[in-house]
């Protein structure tokens, strides 16, 4: 059946398709080709009888173009005759993002984490560990390492609800850390507290990331040393890795900074921390690891990627590389999962975003496939530092770059961001993102400029569940 929108123009003949909650029938609309995105988001929320006091936008992707033109314009440039029958898919739009609030910090932030509820945690050059909340107040700071942190991630535990969450940091003192933080609620915020667990340590180069599995269970740090390190969250009753020997040459360099651990740990945790070794040390890398992530639907698995320009798949129960990806002169920064953990993203210095599909196991019969599945270009140029999935639509991802800009983007539409904004503004425009965190709606930025937060996308309540929307 054809449905004839407006015969007074030119028109073109589509088809719509949608993976939304707002399915279209089957059938065939006759387009007038002067229309853009807001005409074709206004029929299909007509042909829906949707709610006219609040309509739902909509984008639309033409052979995984997002459509910015009008119809002829997109037509004329990609050779469509008048008479062929165009299949358009509709996606729900990326709102404009908001900007929240902006926490100044006197150094770099290397990294943020949306993760708890209420609150977002940074980690610095200075070696500090920050909480803010949602007011912007500070409760809780303390000095994790004697060197920049360059990662911080959230430890899932079995949490009674008492403001106590463990979290994982990594550094260039060439150590990783367990530490546990506990946030004091209303006027007793102040009494907010941190203690150090336990230090881990295998690394002898600057350690880029650490990353914890779904259940807490285990974590993973990458190194600059091409080394990978497994290991579990127990904590030790004693030293599993003895005191450095020191010689003459560098004996009052290490005391120092072995004495201010040692402070730290006493100032926050009241005992001392015990040193941890790994379980398991996986090799492989060739060159610098950029970071190191836990697979989503089987926890025996992880992803890493690195300047040897090569995503790999490990084995952590064997501890052996199943897979390597070879990327030529794609050196990698960051990587993530797809919230349906169907795929793996990676940005490079190459100013790319490449996309692979880890769906198929490795076999010989079924190879894990070694090319990208798609590239997003950064328009500019910029090189991607960073990338973030969105928890609540598995085609939705946030990058930050070098030249200051945070680009929104959608997997299916490979030729442009959906969105891009600013991440700092005034004297801190321009400045580097290092770090982003989507979360419940809100994207932390982390970088030169400090920390910005952004409204990006809506929660909805469903169910007792809040979840977000973009």
């Amino acid at each position: 059946m054809s449905t004839d929108v407006n015969m007074a123009s030119a028109s073109q003949p589509v088809t719509f398709r949608t993976q939304t909650a707002y399915p279209l029938p089957s059938q065939k609309f006759m387009i007038p080709t002067t229309w853009r995105r807001y005409q074709l988001s206004q029929l299909i929320n007509k042909a829906l009888g949707l709610d006219k006091t609040k309509p739902v936008p909509f984008d639309f992707l033409v052979r995984g173009e997002l459509l910015t033109t009008t119809l002829s314009e997109w037509c004329k440039e990609n050779g469509v005759g008048e008479e062929e029958t165009l299949e358009i898919e509709y996606i729900e739009s990326v709102m404009p993002p908001q900007k929240m609030s902006d926490f100044p910090h006197e150094d770099w932030v290397s990294t943020v984490s949306c993760q708890i509820p209420g609150y977002f945690m940074t980690a610095s050059y200075d070696g500090q560990v920050r909480a803010f909340d949602y007011s912007k107040n500070l409760v809780l700071g303390y000095a994790a390492h004697s060197a920049p942190v360059t990662s911080l991630c959230i430890v899932p535990s079995s949490s009674n609800g008492d403001g106590t969450f463990t979290i994982a940091t990594a550094s260039q003192d060439l150590t990783a850390q367990i530490s546990e933080v506990t946030f004091a609620s209303g006027l007793e915020a102040s009494s907010s507290s941190s203690k150090t667990l336990a230090t881990l340590h295998l690394h002898t180069q600057t350690i880029s990331s650490v990353s914890s599995n779904s259940t807490g269970s285990h974590l993973l740090t990458s190194s600059w040393d091409g080394l990978i390190g497994l290991w579990d969250t127990t904590i030790p009753t004693s030293d599993e890795v003895p005191e450095p020997a020191l010689n003459e040459r560098d004996r009052e360099g290490k005391k120092k900074r072995r004495k201010l651990q040692r402070d730290a740990e006493d100032e926050h945790g009241g005992r001392q921390a015990k040193r941890k070794a790994p379980l398991m040390v996986l090799k492989s890398h060739t060159g610098r690891v950029s970071k190191a992530i836990w697979g989503q639907e089987d926890e025996n698995k992880a992803y890493s990627c690195g300047f040897d320009s090569t995503v790999r798949l490990w084995d952590t129960e064997h501890g052996v590389c199943e897979h390597t990806i070879n990327a030529s002169e794609k050196p990698f920064l960051d990587m993530t999962t797809t919230s349906n953990g169907q795929s793996i993203l990676a940005v490079s210095t190459d100013r790319t975003m490449s996309l692979y599909d880890i769906r198929s196991s490795p076999s010989k019969s079924n190879p894990l496939t070694s090319a990208a599945s798609a590239i997003f270009m950064h328009p500019t140029g910029a090189t991607p530092s960073c990338v973030s999935a969105c928890e609540s639509n598995a085609h939705q991802v946030v990058t930050g770059a070098y030249d200051g800009i945070v680009r929104v983007w959608d997997l299916r539409s490979t030729k442009g961001a959906m969105a891009t904004f600013k991440a700092f503004e005034g004297e801190k425009a321009g400045k580097k993102v290092l770090s982003v965190s989507w979360k419940r709606g809100i994207v932390g930025i982390a970088g030169e400029g400090g920390l910005s937060v952004w409204k990006v996308g809506e929660e909805k309540e469903d169910a007792g569940k809040t979840t977000t929307t973009a």
